[in-house]
């Protein structure tokens, strides 16, 4: 029987996971995940011992990660070098999940260990996600879910008033790696004008998918009336959308982020929506997870006198989220770690 992840953590804090301590080889689960472990235990049984920590600061994995084979990782917790240079054996840091800029690439290298990712994971769900946050914030469904729900003005289409027809407005994709791209099809599908800026991709995917491609990011911004996020948290990425950013875009654009919360400089979305250069904002990630109650983002998202009460949707970085696909990366990610505890070939090693 498969576990949704609540009713998993709590079969967990029940009964606690099982160990077959007779196992020569370890791998460990840092973070995320618990439970029984069934579909893990599926590939990885016989071969290696499996232990869940549970962890959500890297100070909690000090003295239970040492003796691991390998390393599952999630994203509620950072594996930097100090972590990386306690490890005696590891023979696989592999992320569960597609980025990985929460595992410092350069230390596992300079140490031989390879780091691995499953890139295809999400590429449906994320893509969906996004168009349903553009489809949600253009088409003002949310906005009036939120006023009429709290009894605010006339029982009326004329809150959302003007709308703009989807078909022939421009679809901006920063980043046409494989979510992208799904995403800039499904936009397609809707009629709309897609074009993306992403500088390394090679010449040719424009005329291959019957897009556009834009070689500044200010050419996208300047012209889109969506811009969709999907690029890698860089030193490069970090900001990338900020103040400036903003100034660049046309009056009243949507932003939607389901890339990595620090891509955007949520502090000035705001103000960039209570002037009316954003219309609303879709935001599935955010740069600390969860959130302060502090955080201005969420503080005006919650104040019902803020225009971004009503133009603005924030989850709790579910984009990824289904039953079928978070199966599918526990088997991929197991399935890893026994190529690298049996010596086979490791796929999709980053560093």
């Amino acid at each position: 029987m498969r576990l949704t992840p609540d009713s998993q953590k709590l079969a967990d804090r029940r009964s606690g996971p099982r160990e077959d301590k007779t196992l020569k080889n370890k791998v460990i689960i840092t973070d995320v995940l618990t439970g029984e472990l069934e579909i893990e235990r599926g590939v990885l049984g016989g071969v290696a011992e499996l232990i869940a920590c549970d962890a959500y600061d890297e100070q909690e994995l000090v003295g239970r990660v040492e003796d691991a084979d390998a390393l599952m990782v999630y994203h509620n917790i950072t594996i930097s070098s100090a972590t990386i240079e306690r490890l005696q054996d590891c023979k696989l840091i592999i992320r569960c999940g597609v980025g990985v800029d929460n595992i410092d690439l350069a230390a596992a290298a300079s140490r031989g260990i390879p780091v691995a990712n499953v890139p295809d994971y999400g590429t449906e769900e994320v893509s969906a996600s996004a168009i349903g946050m553009t489809l949600a914030l253009t088409r003002g469904i949310h906005l009036l879910n939120s006023r009429l729900r709290e009894g605010r003005g006339d029982w009326t289409y004329t809150h959302v008033a003007p709308l703009r027809r989807l078909r022939g407005e421009v679809f901006g994709v920063v980043g046409l790696g494989r979510i992208g791209t799904a995403t800039a099809m499904r936009a397609q599908s809707l009629g709309m004008d897609v074009v993306f800026f992403d500088p390394y991709k090679p010449d040719g995917y424009d005329k291959a998918l019957g897009i556009r491609r834009v070689w500044e990011l200010g050419d996208l911004l300047a012209q889109s009336y969506v811009i969709s996020l999907h690029c890698p948290l860089t030193e490069e990425t970090r900001h990338l959308i900020d103040a400036d950013s903003v100034d660049q875009m046309r009056e009243g654009t949507y932003l939607i982020n389901t890339a990595r919360g620090a891509v955007v400089d949520t502090a000035v979305l705001p103000e960039a929506i209570r002037c009316g250069r954003l219309a609303g904002a879709g935001i599935d990630v955010l740069p600390h997870e969860p959130p302060s109650n502090d955080d201005p983002l969420l503080v005006a998202w919650r104040d019902p006198e803020h225009p971004a009460h009503d133009r603005l949707i924030i989850n709790a970085h579910a984009a990824f989220y289904c039953e079928e696909g978070l199966h599918e990366i526990r088997v991929k990610a197991s399935e890893a770690c026994k190529a690298a505890i049996v010596g086979q070939s490791i796929r999709n090693v980053v560093n």
